[in-house]
């Protein structure tokens, strides 16, 4: 994780400290979304979160990247965050997952697990481990920033866990192959901490790999040590139902009808970040 994106999220979970109605507000409004549709949170989540950003963190500002720029990306982003003092640029990669496992990177050129291949079934040496994460394959480790919003749909609770990659690295002290598992059709390398604490793990990536069977994953639930909670913990959030009426009402509705909206909700934001609320 880059510096500008860690100073990023000391500040964000600062705010969240202070102004926690502001986080809870954004991600009701995110998840109601699944009433929409299954799918429909995850897409609206990186706008609504961008626009967070712009709204309510001083400093910083945020550009939605956008699907139709997904084939010239470099790196895996869905936003595009800047810091207005340092000038410092960053991508983030939002996700949102349910609690459990949670994709880090695609690994999209397939270089993980050939590298790991090589090494062979175990890799316990610690200057062969070190070699393993300062490959180009893994350069992944260093240069992705990943925000996942984590979710439990039961609970209606919601957790923005940063997964520590330096700590990871840093703790790794066993890398061992794995061919068989509970509903596994390809092999993973699993990476483990010195009290045998499951890290993280690098699925297969061929022909016959979908894009969830292959790549860095880690486990929300397994490896809670290696994640910090931005949230401190879980948030409790509610359906907007008022939300879904408006989005219904504004797809019928012309841009006049959208632009007074726009105005009312924008005097309202505000109001929210003058008065918080209860």
């Amino acid at each position: 994780m880059n510096s500008a994106y860690k100073d990023f999220t000391k500040r964000l979970k600062l705010l969240i400290s202070k102004r926690p109605d502001l986080i809870t507000i954004t991600l009701s409004n995110i998840f109601t979304m699944r009433l929409i549709g299954n799918k429909t949170h995850g897409d609206l989540a990186e706008i609504a979160i961008a626009e967070f950003i712009n709204q309510y963190m001083y400093d910083f500002r945020s550009v939605h990247v956008g699907k139709d720029l997904y084939r010239a990306k470099s790196k895996e982003e869905d936003i595009r965050i800047i810091n207005e003092v340092t000038t410092s640029e960053f991508p983030v990669s939002l996700k949102a997952y349910g609690d459990g496992p949670l994709q880090l990177s695609t690994d999209k050129n397939f270089r993980m697990f050939p590298r790991l291949e090589s090494e062979g079934a175990e890799i316990s040496e610690k200057t062969k481990i070190e070699e393993v994460f300062s490959d180009p394959a893994f350069s992944d480790f260093d240069e992705i920033n990943v925000l996942p919003l984590i979710y439990d749909e039961t609970r209606k609770q919601c957790n923005i866990m940063v997964f520590d990659y330096d700590k990871a690295k840093k703790n790794t002290v066993l890398i061992k192959r794995e061919d068989r598992g509970r509903g596994r059709k390809h092999p993973v390398y699993r990476f483990y901490d010195q009290s045998g604490g499951y890290i993280c793990e690098v699925r297969y990536g061929g022909a016959s790999a979908n894009a969830l069977q292959r790549g860095l994953w880690t486990h929300t639930k397994n490896a809670l040590a290696y994640f910090d909670s931005i949230t401190s913990g879980w948030v409790d959030y509610s359906h907007n139902h008022i939300l879904v009426k408006l989005f219904s009402h504004a797809l019928v509705s012309s841009q006049e009808g959208h632009t007074i909206a726009l105005d009312k909700i924008r005097e309202h934001i505000e109001r929210l970040k003058r008065e918080p609320q209860k």
